[in-house]
């Protein structure tokens, strides 16, 4: 199972970004071989508009099946839900608390987003 997280850092220390679209990276978390990568997302964070679109198709790229963030706009939500992912609401600590409490199933999926779009 793949994981992306929204971070505010490189590593599995940083803290959960509560932002998607805009968030500095996405750490992406392979479960089976116990590795991560982070990827950069200053590219979409700076875009004047359509950054959640942009930062969901980031994503989709890495073929993920769960995204973890603070925070999802109806845009970005939408565009991962197409793509097949499911998403959960969380930024209370570390990657890699969060990478734990879904290898635990101790998060739950989300149904819609739970912001306007724009946020910040």
């Amino acid at each position: 199972m793949k994981i992306a997280i929204s971070a505010s850092g490189q590593e599995l220390t940083s803290q959960v970004d509560p932002r998607f679209g805009r968030a500095a990276y996405f750490i992406i978390y392979d479960t089976e071989a116990d590795s991560f990568e982070a990827v950069s997302n200053e590219a979409n964070a700076g875009a004047s508009q359509g950054a959640g679109v942009q930062a969901a198709q980031t994503v989709a790229n890495k073929k993920v099946d769960w995204v973890i963030s603070g925070n999802m706009g109806p845009k970005a939500f939408m565009a991962l839900k197409a793509a097949g992912m499911k998403i959960a609401s969380w930024s209370d600590g570390t990657v890699k608390e969060a990478v734990r409490l879904v290898k635990d199933g101790k998060l739950k999926e989300i149904s819609g987003s739970n912001v306007q779009g724009h946020w910040q």
